[in-house]
C-alpha cells in the first residue's frame, strides 16, 4: 500500500489535471451550480482532510503551473493565500484536524534527516512554527492551509511518516 501512495504522490499533478479538468468540464458543459461540489466537497474533506486544492481543483492545477515556472517564495505564498475566496478549501482546511486520514509521524523509526520539513511548503514558509519531526512544533497535515499534497510522505527515505487513519 505504501508503494502504491508513493507512485500516486509522484504523479499527482496528472490525477490533479485529469480530475481537475474533468470537474470543469462537468460544471461548465451542463451548467450545473457549484453548490452541488459542496457536498462532495465537505465528505472528502471529513476522509481525506484539505484535498481538494492539491488533488481535484482546476484554479489549484493552474496555480500550480505558474509556480513551476518560478518557484520563489513570493509565488509560495501567494498559492498559500489564493484559496481564501474558495468555500471547499474554507470547508476542508477546518477539516484537517478531524479527517479519517491524516499524517502521522512514527518517532520511534524517524532518523531527524528534516527533508519531509524541506519538501513541505508550510514548515518552509514558517519553520519556526510548523515541523513535522521536531518536537513542540505544530504539525502541517493539521494547520488549515495543508492542501495533503503528501510530498513530505512521499520524500521520507525510511517510511516513518505515513498516511493512514485514526488520530
Amino acid at each position: 500500500m505504501q508503494k502504491f501512495l508513493k507512485t500516486l504522490i509522484s504523479r499527482r499533478t496528472i490525477v490533479q489535471a485529469v480530475i481537475g479538468v474533468s470537474l470543469y468540464l462537468l460544471f461548465s458543459r451542463y451548467n450545473i451550480s457549484l453548490w452541488w461540489l459542496l457536498v462532495p466537497g465537505v465528505l472528502t474533506g471529513l476522509l481525506f482532510g484539505k484535498v481538494f486544492c492539491r488533488w481535484m481543483c482546476p484554479l489549484g492545477f493552474v496555480m500550480e503551473l505558474i509556480m513551476g515556472m518560478d518557484s520563489s517564495q513570493k509565488l509560495k505564498q501567494m498559492y498559500q493565500y489564493h484559496k481564501i475566496g474558495c468555500p471547499i478549501a474554507w470547508m476542508q482546511g477546518v477539516m484537517n484536524r478531524m479527517s479519517v486520514l491524516n499524517i502521522k509521524l512514527n518517532f520511534e523509526t524517524c532518523k531527524t534527516c528534516g527533508l519531509c520539513d524541506k519538501q513541505c511548503y508550510i514548515a518552509t514558509l514558517e519553520p519556526e512554527k510548523y515541523s513535522l519531526y521536531k518536537a513542540g512544533k505544530k504539525r502541517p497535515g493539521d494547520a488549515y492551509a495543508c492542501s495533503k499534497c503528501l510530498s513530505c510522505v512521499a520524500v521520507c527515505p525510511n517510511g516513518s511518516l505515513r498516511y493512514k487513519g485514526g488520530r
